[in-house]
């Protein structure tokens, strides 16, 4: 099996780090001949405008919706999340999001979460966060702020976060990307 991380922009040797920690093989995506072989792709956190114009300028942007539209697995963090949630883009996820939703970089924060169905809390840490103010069907929230603000949520083939698991050390996200999405029910 093999897990492809988006190489354009981003915390990609992190990623890379986390997929390679749960026993995967991990490549970077640079190219659009790099998205060929894959069993899944992360999108990782940065400026979604950026890594949009980058994708675009790479050729990769159609290939890319058109996997996502054909059941591709893909994690989006961050960035990755305004990326799959935008209609407009890749559209992998029916939600509204919200970009920088918690504010700028001095916002930035960290804080103990519930996630659906996990019986220990995993620790987000959130820079220049989006959020999911709605999700609509299929769709469905994993993890909700007090707030309501949804931070993390899946799709079918399609898992999101706001924050950035690959800083945590904690392998969870990405062994639920992979058994979830990857290998089991959501493909």
């Amino acid at each position: 099996m093999v897990i492809g991380v988006l190489a354009l922009q981003g915390a990609v040797s992190e990623h890379l780090k986390m997929v390679t920690a749960c026993g995967v093989t991990a490549r970077p995506v640079k190219t659009e001949a790099d998205l060929k072989n894959l069993d899944g792709l992360i999108i990782p956190g940065g400026e979604s405008t950026t890594i949009r114009k980058l994708l675009v300028r790479e050729q990769m942007f159609e290939p890319l919706k058109t996997l996502v539209q054909q059941g591709f697995p893909v994690f989006g963090t961050c960035a990755g999340l305004v990326l799959l949630a935008q209609p407009d883009l890749l559209n992998g996820l029916n939600g509204t999001v919200v970009r920088n939703g918690f504010g700028r970089q001095r916002e930035s924060f960290e804080t103990e979460l519930t996630v659906k169905g996990w019986s220990k809390p995993y620790h987000g840490v959130f820079i220049r966060a989006p959020y999911l103010s709605a999700v609509q069907k299929p769709a469905e929230a994993l993890v909700t702020l007090d707030n309501g603000r949804i931070v993390a949520a899946q799709q079918d083939h399609v898992l999101v976060t706001a924050f950035h698991p690959e800083l945590t050390g904690d392998e969870r996200f990405h062994r639920y990307f992979i058994e979830k999405m990857v290998v089991g029910e959501g493909k």
